[in-house]
């Protein structure tokens, strides 16, 4: 029987880390205020961008026109092109083995944009790749188990045959949530405690243990 193996995206399979720190800095230099420190500003990396800015600012903060400076400077950013977003080391490897397994589906779930992601699926070639993707346009952000229960909808596999493989806490809590299997990875935003604690139940140090882990799920 098939799996469902549901990717984050930023900070999973993407090194977006510059952009997302560039792209904050302007949002907040924009509204005059001092921008967050990086442990800071990547600990809301997987939510989406309401959620994320009323994460950093507070409910009562300039949240709406945060959230608006910032797709403003990531658009203008990303179309610059000076900030790469590479894959990270071995990812391409990995999800094109995956995509080759007769037993696997592969599905994103992110905090990111339609938009931004699909700007990343066209750059890889993976727009054939990914069965389900959800977004933050599609879903409450995480760590709502929304996400997942739309993407088991849409391929037709329930939650125990779902793996969520992911770098943040947000990743396993929603994981845990859905009653999917929550994988984490070592390489990302977050530290692996945070994962821990939001109930992974492995986590990958690398994308090469990730690839024996996810080798390892046939049938």
């Amino acid at each position: 029987m098939s799996r469902l193996f549901l990717f984050d995206l930023d900070g999973t399979l993407v090194n977006s880390e510059a952009m997302i720190l560039a792209a904050q800095g302007a949002a907040f230099a924009a509204l005059g205020l001092p921008a967050p420190d990086r442990t800071r500003a990547l600990s809301i990396v997987g939510l989406s961008l309401h959620e994320a800015f009323t994460v950093l600012v507070g409910p009562d903060g300039p949240v709406a026109a945060l959230v608006e400076a910032y797709r403003v400077a990531f658009a203008r950013l990303r179309q610059e092109r000076r900030i790469p977003e590479p894959l990270y080391p071995g990812i391409a490897t990995l999800i094109a083995g995956l995509a080759a397994r007769p037993d696997a589906v592969l599905g994103i779930a992110t905090g990111k944009s339609r938009r931004g992601v699909g700007a990343i699926l066209e750059r890889e070639g993976w727009t054939t790749v990914f069965r389900t993707v959800q977004t933050a346009d599609d879903a409450p952000s995480k760590p709502d188990p929304a996400m997942i229960r739309r993407a088991c909808s849409e391929t037709g596999l329930p939650p125990d045959r779902t793996w969520m493989i992911g770098d943040s806490s947000y990743d396993m809590a929603m994981a845990r949530a859905a009653g999917a299997r929550a994988i984490g990875v070592a390489w990302g935003f977050q530290p692996v405690e945070a994962l821990r604690a939001a109930g992974a139940e492995v986590i990958a140090a690398d994308v090469a243990a990730l690839a024996t882990l996810l080798a390892a799920e046939h049938g």
